[in-house]
């Protein structure tokens, strides 16, 4: 055992397992950011997909015997998520977006984003034009964001980019988890250079955003995932000023762009002043996700010239 994770008698059920691990994970400096925010709901993660159970099992499962198998494969991600600070995610293979689960691994950041919110709610009330064909997720990862809305929009064809090749195997594993790849297309490019002269209902975008002085200082935990699908330069606004440059030729008239920035904002606000952001308040968390409409993109166009 390694004395950071607290020694002593070992789970005998799943009760017993889910306040081990809480207690352990409680007494420890691991950091919570990605699936979780507290030491309970990840011990709940954890020990659930560990033994196999479903998320919804309920309360009935606690007196279950945990079995020697169980225990011991739950005790070796005990101490890789303490020792190691590896993200829960990537030590179970999967992690939750919008209601859904996904493949999770180190070829992809872990899903977090609170654009989740805006798909399960349909866009509402930024997107005004008539119901969305077409949408593409740019700088998809793993797809978590495209893929849910392929799943909720079943009349809508999404296109997923990125530049990392292996990022693309992930998304299309998942797509085939999902059950969606009839309606997706999934394509390497360096932000728009491959699409041509489509256009689409609305633009969804998570790219790297995080500052150079952020990404050094980072939790351990964030260290795990592909550097390149964090950092964007010193102020974190290398890939959106892009994207703000030439998403405008991707956009129907009636289209809209959404873009997370997360803790970049104050500097994109700073950088276009005159830009008429609309930065989205969200009922369950999260902050940092700005939309656009085409005519405002379209309005600020000689704004954005560099």
């Amino acid at each position: 055992m390694n004395p950071d994770i607290p020694s002593g008698d070992r789970p005998q059920t799943i009760g017993q397992a889910l306040q081990y691990c809480s207690d352990a994970l409680e007494d420890s400096t691991v950091y919570f950011g990605h699936g979780t925010d507290n030491a309970w709901d990840e011990a709940v993660e954890m020990v659930l997909s560990v033994c196999g159970l479903p998320p919804d099992c309920g309360e009935a499962v606690l007196p279950q015997p945990l079995d020697a198998a169980a225990a011991e494969r739950l005790e070796v991600v005990l101490q890789r998520r303490i020792v190691e600070q590896v993200p829960l995610p990537y030590l179970v293979g999967r992690a939750w977006f919008a209601g859904l689960q996904f493949r999770c691994d180190q070829r992809a950041i872990i899903p977090r984003s609170p654009i989740a919110e805006l798909i399960l709610g349909e866009f509402q009330p930024w997107y005004a034009g008539p119901e969305p064909t077409r949408i593409l997720d740019l700088c998809c990862g793993g797809g978590c964001i495209g893929l849910a809305v392929a799943h909720y929009f079943p009349n809508v064809h999404v296109d997923l980019l990125d530049i990392d090749g292996a990022a693309l195997e992930l998304a299309r594993e998942n797509a085939v988890l999902l059950g969606v790849e009839d309606r997706v297309s999934i394509c390497q490019s360096d932000l728009f250079n491959a699409l041509g002269e489509v256009r689409y209902d609305l633009i969804l975008s998570n790219p790297p955003y995080v500052d150079a002085e952020d990404l050094a200082s980072m939790p351990a935990e964030y260290h795990h995932e592909p550097e390149r699908a964090l950092g964007s330069g010193v102020d974190g606004l290398d890939l959106t000023r892009r994207i703000l440059r030439e998403a405008g030729s991707h956009l129907r008239d009636s289209g809209l762009l959404v873009v997370e920035v997360g803790n970049s904002w104050p500097a994109l606000e700073a950088a276009y002043p005159r830009l008429p952001f609309t930065w989205i308040e969200f009922e369950y968390g999260g902050e940092g996700v700005f939309a656009l409409t085409a005519a405002e993109l379209q309005d600020s166009a000689t704004n954005m010239r560099e």
